[in-house]
């Protein structure tokens, strides 16, 4: 049996509907806003693997080109393997859905989201989050707490819920994802122009208020299907054992625990859960299991007490002090940009690489096809945590990662018109101990700066923690790999001393208030601002000029009717012109060309070229000119290359001249002045006008020629008084 739930979201219909398509999954919900439809299919396996003690979950997102209306590019003509899209709308689903399967439940579980149509203007990445909650909640899988998604903009100083896809590239100042349950919000994921950090917590509000909506239709649907959930034990551990291990070891887990450096503490944790493991007899194979599992369970509740009871952090630091900083910027000769940015034992190498149009990413989205100037890429390679791997390109983290320091820093770069290269950052991890994207951000804009980038502000970032048990919390400054690990939310901010330009917030537990909230951004402000004055320190602002390895472009403007004479027959003039000059030029439609070059001797001789092929004639002004023709009338004079007109025999001195012969010859050069100019760009020209100059004699009046009449005009072909082809035409211009 069919079922369908609806609400009205931002002035639109969001609806849902079960029991129609994909009736052999566990769940399946329909999802439409708009002519968006996104169907997400959820299925769990009926019993877990024999000793698997974590939550294999796995989501995936596919977009059909078919959807959009469009046939897949390349040679076999199907979707190939997933776009960035694809991967960080996979993430998207993933994070908060994650957390609230309950503590137990170990079965395989499978979440896909296909796009079935897209209409271009509502981004189906929100249907994807809303419809993978009604997919689980509505079925048998021990799915409980239902969330919803949805997307906040601001425009024009008002905050608007679900903007259109256009509305978010060309007017809104935020992009805020907001994931929440009916009591808190659990996920965010935003990118602002330097918003302040109240803006941001009253978008959140807002956000979540929007959200309930789509909660409450779910559990309507949820009253309609009526699932029967499957029942997960929850794991106990054997009271005695318990209380014998932390009894013996718990004060070693905590010196462990407090050990300086990471590398350093966790080989002492080890030890101390080979001790606990050894504790046990070696025949009594399930009691070591369970002791390896009390082990991890003592560490946290450790942790979490010392944080709470103590205020206390394993390395010691106040709740809101940042690890010790340097930075070096100019570290690698060849780079057009690079830093080196170390937090603690996270350490970032970034460089900054400036390309031309050609370099752009060209991208081909369900919304149609753009192209990307600014690209920020994200390496953790192995080593960079002591540990060895094999390298299959970037995973969904590195990608994710490199997507939330891309949006961080965009808001500061310059536009092409200020700054007319394509820029790629690329962040080499080399150490990792806590928040890799956030030294990501700050090594970025530092790399940027050592490019010559005039970025717009310098942006840092800094990742908070939270440790929450009932009414007691901690809010964590720059948390290291175990706050992150044992702590309840990973909460990135990144931004200028103005506000804030990238967000991003995971949380393990059911939610956060807005109180906690709040104060979390102030006390992240205030790190952001304590690293924006360390990176001043060493670099305060973009440097005047890129580096000598990187090409120098210059743009000029030429008339948009002009283009065509540039690139020539199938682009035979402008590769003329780059295989004479070495550069490489770019020309956009609206006449705007760019020429790249590592020399500016090359530059200006390619400037010249162009200039030359996109002349116009001035009257008043004198050219030297070549004769290219004589006829009995005059001749034509090519006064810059590619334009000819004609000197009429009349003015080819200040005496009448019989035989044209007499005065010139082919391929002289002659000065001549532009005497005129008749629609269609007939130009008539005048060498006597220069003589009489030369001479010291007053100019001579040019009086404007009269408008032919029809019977002036004699026919068409030959005859008349046209003289030919050319007749008293007064001169021509055109292309060679």
């Amino acid at each position: 049996m069919a079922y369908r739930v609806a609400t009205e979201i931002g002035g639109l219909e969001f609806s849902i509907e079960m029991g129609k398509i994909a009736k052999q999954a566990d769940g399946a919900a329909f999802v439409r806003y708009g002519d968006t439809i996104v169907l997400v299919a959820a299925c769990a396996a009926k019993v877990a693997k024999t000793g698997q003690d974590f939550f294999p979950l796995t989501v995936d997102y596919k977009e059909g080109t078919y959807s959009a209306g469009k046939i897949p590019g390349g040679f076999f003509k199907r979707e190939g393997r997933p776009t960035e899209k694809e991967v960080l709308t996979s993430r998207l689903i993933d994070r908060p859905l994650r957390p609230l399967f309950p503590e137990g439940f170990s079965c395989e579980t499978q979440v896909i989201a296909q796009v079935l149509s897209a209409d271009k203007e509502h981004d189906s990445d929100l249907l994807g989050i809303t419809g993978a909650s009604a997919a689980c909640y509505c079925s048998s899988i021990p799915f409980y707490n239902p969330v919803g998604a949805v997307r906040v903009g601001y425009i024009d100083g008002q905050l608007v819920v679900n903007p259109t896809i256009s509305q978010l590239k060309e007017v809104s100042t935020l992009n805020l994802t907001v994931v929440a349950t009916e009591e808190a919000i659990v996920m965010v994921e935003a990118g602002a122009k330097e918003l302040p950090e109240s803006l941001m917590v009253e978008a959140l509000d807002f956000g979540h208020t929007e959200a309930k909506k789509l909660i409450a239709i779910q559990k309507e649907l949820y009253a309609l299907v009526n699932p029967v959930k499957r029942e997960v034990v929850k794991p106990e551990f054997d009271a005695a054992e318990l209380a014998r291990i932390e009894k013996d070891f718990a004060q070693k887990i905590s010196d462990a625990l407090h050990t300086p450096g990471k590398l350093a503490s966790y080989a002492e944790l080890d030890k101390v859960r080979d001790e606990i493991v050894a504790s046990v007899p070696e025949e009594e194979a399930e009691r070591r299991a369970e002791a390896s599992k009390i082990y991890h369970h003592l560490m946290e509740q450790i942790f979490r007490r010392e944080m709470l009871q103590d205020r206390k952090r394993p390395d010691g630091r106040a709740f809101d002090e940042i690890r010790p900083v340097t930075i070096e910027v100019s570290l690698l000769p060849r780079a057009h940009g690079s830093a080196l940015f170390t937090r603690g034992e996270t350490q970032a190498l970034v460089t900054a690489t400036l390309g031309t149009a050609d370099d752009e990413q060209r991208m081909d989205t369900l919304e149609g096809e753009s192209f990307k100037r600014f690209m920020l890429h994200y390496n953790f390679p192995p080593f960079s945590v002591g540990e060895t791997k094999p390298m299959r390109g970037p995973s969904r983290r590195e990608i994710g990662h490199g997507a939330l320091a891309e949006r961080s820093i965009i808001p500061v770069m310059p536009t092409n018109d200020e700054f007319p290269y394509t820029v790629r950052v690329v962040s080499d991890i080399m150490e990792s101990n806590g928040s890799s994207s956030m030294a990501t951000v700050c090594g970025g804009v530092l790399a940027l700066m050592d490019a010559g980038v005039p970025i717009k502000a310098p942006v840092a970032g800094v990742a908070m923690g939270l440790v929450k048990e009932g009414d007691a919390y901690a809010i964590l400054t720059d948390i290291a790999g175990a706050e992150d690990h044992y702590g309840d939310m990973d909460f990135k901010v990144a931004g200028t001393e103005k506000g804030i330009t990238g967000l991003q917030m995971d949380i393990k537990i059911g939610g956060i208030d807005r109180d906690i909230m709040a104060e979390a951004l102030d006390q992240a402000k205030e790190g952001r601002l304590f690293l924006l004055k360390k990176m001043a320190e060493c670099i305060e602002k973009s440097r005047e000029d890129v580096s000598p390895y990187a090409p120098r472009i210059i743009t000029i403007n030429i008339p948009k009717d002009k283009i065509g004479a540039v690139i020539g027959t199938g682009g035979k003039v402008i590769r003329g012109i780059t295989e004479q000059t070495g550069v490489k030029i770019d020309i956009e439609d609206d006449g705007k060309v760019s020429i790249a070059s590592i020399d500016s001797e090359s530059a200006e001789r390619a400037i010249h070229m162009i200039e030359e092929l996109t002349m116009e004639a001035e009257v008043g002004k004198t050219y030297l000119g070549t004769v290219t023709r004589i006829v009995d009338f005059g001749a034509f004079i090519e006064i810059f290359p590619g334009t000819e007109a004609l000197l009429h025999i009349s003015e080819v001195a200040d005496f009448r001249v019989e035989d044209i012969n007499s005065e010139l010859k082919l391929g002289d050069q002659i000065p001549v002045k532009v005497i005129g100019i008749e629609p269609p760009n007939k130009i008539r020209l005048s060498r006597r006008a220069v003589l009489r100059e030369q001479a010291g004699l007053p100019p001579l009046e040019v009086a404007p020629r009269p408008p032919r009449r029809d019977s002036d005009r004699g026919g068409r072909g030959r005859g008349g008084d046209r003289g030919g082809r050319g007749g008293d035409r007064g001169g021509f211009r055109g292309r060679r």
